[in-house]
Formats: C-alpha cells, structure tokens, sequence
C-alpha cells in the first residue's frame, strides 16, 4: 500500500507540472476517426512495401497499457474499445518539447494520436506517430500481476480494471451482449412485441420465491420488487397481446452462490394458440443457432464436460427420471410417507405440511438435477408444485410444464398457461394455506389478475430462460458472477 501511494504522489506531481507548462491534462476535443482494429483490418492484406507508400494518417485514442522506453524513442501499447495496437514514438519527429510532455505519461493515461502504419522487424503493424496528445492523466497505476490475484471478490468489486487489465472479461461481456441481442431478435423476426412490465407490485406474484420489500412514502404502502413479470405479462395477453416478451430483472431475497444472484436477469415470452410441447421446439430453434454462432458447431465445452446441442433434445418425465436417472424406488411415486422417508434418508429438512409433490421435487433437485448434463426436458411436474400451470388432460395430478436442463442446472421453465380461472382461485388458495402452515406470512390473493383472468385468456403458453445462466454456459463461466457486470457481493468492512 505504501508503494502505491508514493506512485500516486508521483503522478499527481506530473500532473501539476503539466497544467504549469500550460497542458490540459483532461482535455475534451480531440475526434478519433479510426479504431486499432478497424486499421487492423485496413492494413491486414497490406505488404511491406505497400504499407511503406500507403499515404494515409490514421487517427485513434486509448488507454496506454505498456510502455517501453528506449531514451530517444518508445513503443507503446494502446488499448480502445476494439483491441491493441502498438505505437512508435520519436523525438526527432515530435518534437523536444512534445516528446518531454509524453515522457510524463504513465500506463494508464489516455492519449489520442495521428500517424502512419508500418511493420517492425517482427512484422507488427505499428503506428508511427506525428503527433499526440494526453487526453487523461490516470492517477492510479494499474495492478501489473493481474493474473496472480488470489482475491477472486477483487476482480468483481472493481470490474472497470477486471475489463481494462483482462481481454477475456471484455470478451464475455461483449458475447452476453451479442446473445441478447439474438434473443431480441429471434422474437422479433416472429412477430412478437417487446414489453416492459413494473419492477415494484404491490402484491409479490408469479413466482414462489422470497421478495424483497421496499416502502414507498407519497403512497404511503409496502411494495415488492418483483420476482417474475409473469401475472403483468398474462394480463396483456387477456388483453389482446397474442406474442410478447420482456428481458428485464428479477429480484430474489434467496442466497448468494455460483449460480445464484439476488438480481438476475430473465427473458419470458408468452404465445397464443400452442402449447408447451411447441416451446420446447422453439427453444431449441432459439438456442442451436447461439451456439454455433459462438463455437462453430453444435458442440461445446464447459468445465470438463461434453455438451451436444445436436436436436432433439431428450425428452422425460419427471417421474421417470426420478426412477430412471436417481435411481429411486417407484413405491416414493404413489406412497408419500416412502418420498418422506427417502428425503430423510438424504438428509433433507422437510417443513411440516409438504405435499407429496413437493417431496418429489426435493428428490429431483438433489438426485436428478445435477446429472442431466445434456440438454434435456423434464415435463409433466405435478400439479401441486405448478400453480400456474394447465393440467394435463389425460391425468390430472400433473401438469403441462417442462424445464430444460443443461449441465446440470436448470436453464429454462415452461408450460401451458393456466386459463380457468375458477381452478387458478383454488390454486392460489392452496398455495397460500400451504405457505401458513409452514411459517411463512400469508401470500395475498392477486383478485385483479384474477379478475383479469375471468374476462377470457387465449389457450398460451409461455416460458422464463435465465439469461445469465445461459451465458454461463456459452462463454465457459463457472460462476453467474464471471457473467454479470456488478454482482452482489457483501459490504467491505
């Protein structure tokens, strides 16, 4: 720490010396034409003798990121929003004076500059500058063994130098990017509406999960930041909006691990006229395209592990898989004190009053789930853990859902859209007794969506995808923290 406050000292005493030779060292005025890949690009089929009569003076601006001092001369690196580039820097072209102001420039500092391109010895393309100017005096000198920190948090409590010192963090964030925007796209070329709904309800709906609470003081009434824009969403369905979706954030007061963060961001679409078996298809047409776009192939690793995105995808049951894939005894299926006994055995914590569709979905998630690595659809959940959810026709106990799975966690929910709104009444009803009697302060009924609900939704299904979960698994990331630019992380003390 000493150090690098004697470093600073230093920088502020150049910064002080060049505003007293006259030097504006936070100037605002100098227009960039070119990027160090655009000249990249112009230059890349160039030989080196065409280079040497190519008459045209580039103009570019960056972050100075290495420099290499010979005396009369110096190399640097500069960085901008494209990439690197390197630059050549000589006195007897600049001038004495111009060349003594530079020499007060730090890795760090910005500089803007004009020049032609050659290439040195080693065939990099360079550019020799004819003039430049400091465009920020950086006071802080950047961490010079990035790579060697052991203090993960670091990198994501300051993130503008994760993204200044590491290319591959720059990399994730401009493919997190690049997907949503494809997402946007998929559903616009299909006709669909992008909406936004309200992040404060007034009643928490849509989800089961724990929202956080906020108070708002001209009204003088609580609001919950919203856990899914699901109910918002149906209501412009009812309301003629047949396609629509929103990309936008979800709040959570639940923990904070690798692939959970209190804010996150989903898509969810809703369609009319199709079911949940159309979505599944849709969600393959959504997802192949990204990941060849991003590997080329249908194929792709993350961690150690193989995945195939080669459709179809497989398809199961959940009850099937909690024999087939757990390895559980079909008697859990039709006895619920067999499901009790077998969460036991696991040393799970059941609350009192859990349904017996809810102890199956505990055995899913801790048998199940973490060994669907390829992408796989796990349909027909019960009805008692899918409030939502239309009931199958051919057997009611279960529903018309579906949730994708990919390496292990889930990555999508889907169904077909509850629209009976006498058996939505009676869900929610269960729901909140369920909710009372394990501890849990009453859910309140949402009677204006239900309202709305009695005016006639159209048979529609609709689905929620975990945007930063997918973008996980697209750029490689084994935390949803590598994939969010400012993560939560808990109040340095």
């Amino acid at each position: 720490m000493e150090e690098t406050s004697q470093l600073i000292q230093q920088r502020i005493q150049k910064l002080e010396e060049l505003r007293r030779e006259g030097v504006n060292p936070y100037p605002n005025r100098f227009k960039v034409k070119h990027t160090t890949q655009g000249i990249k690009d112009a230059c890349a089929s160039f030989p080196e003798e065409d280079l040497k009569s190519l008459d045209k003076t580039f103009c570019l601006a960056g972050r100075i990121v290495a420099i290499r001092d010979f005396g009369k001369a110096s190399f640097i690196q500069i960085q901008d929003s494209k990439g690197r580039i390197q630059v050549y820097l000589r006195r007897d072209i600049l001038g004495e004076q111009a060349y003594h102001f530079f020499k007060k420039m730090d890795i760090g500092d910005f500089i803007g500059l004009e020049g032609k391109v050659f290439r040195t010895k080693t065939g990099e393309l360079t550019i020799q500058a004819d003039r430049f100017q400091i465009l920020v005096k950086s006071l802080h000198p950047l961490p010079e063994k990035w790579h060697g920190l052991t203090d993960v948090e670091t990198r994501y409590r300051q993130r503008y130098l994760d993204l200044i010192v590491n290319p591959k963090v720059k990399e994730i964030f401009l493919a997190r990017a690049e997907a949503i925007q494809m997402i946007r796209d998929f559903f616009i070329r299909r006709d669909f509406v992008e909406v936004e709904t309200p992040m404060m309800h007034s009643i928490p709906g849509g989800a089961t999960a724990k929202p956080f609470k906020t108070h708002h003081n001209a009204l003088n009434m609580d609001l919950f930041m919203r856990v899914a824009p699901e109910l918002f969403l149906k209501r412009l369905v009812i309301g003629g909006l047949e396609r629509v979706f929103e990309i936008n954030r979800n709040f959570r007061n639940e923990g904070i691990s690798t692939q959970h963060n209190p804010e996150f961001t989903m898509l969810e679409f809703y369609q009319s006229y199709v079911t949940f078996e159309d979505l599944m298809a849709m969600t393959e047409e959504l997802f192949c395209p990204m990941v060849k776009k991003f590997h080329g192939s249908l194929g792709l690793t993350y961690g150690e592990k193989e995945i195939d995105f080669t459709p179809p995808w497989r398809r199961m049951r959940f009850k099937d898989s909690l024999l087939e894939v757990g390895g559980f005894d079909p008697a859990i299926l039709k006895e619920a004190s067999r499901a009790i006994r077998a969460a036991q055995d696991l040393g799970l914590e059941l609350r009192k009053g859990t349904s017996h569709g809810r102890v199956l979905a505990d055995l899913f998630d801790e048998k199940v789930e973490p060994q669907l690595l390829q992408p796989t659809f796990i349909t027909h959940y019960p009805t008692d853990v899918s409030p939502l959810s239309r009931r199958n026709e051919e057997d009611p106990t279960v529903v018309d859902r579906f949730e994708l799975f990919i390496a292990g966690r889930e990555i999508a929910n889907g169904f077909s859209e509850l629209n009976d709104p006498l058996d939505q009444r009676e869900r929610f009803l269960q729901q909140m007794k369920e909710k009372d009697e394990e501890g849990v302060p009453s859910l309140r009924l949402d009677e204006d969506f239900l309202q709305a609900l009695e005016f006639g939704m159209p048979p529609t299904a609709g689905e929620g995808i975990g945007i930063d979960r997918w973008v996980m698994i697209l750029t490689d990331a084994p935390s949803i923290r590598d994939v969010i630019f400012f993560p939560q992380l808990r109040t340095e003390k």
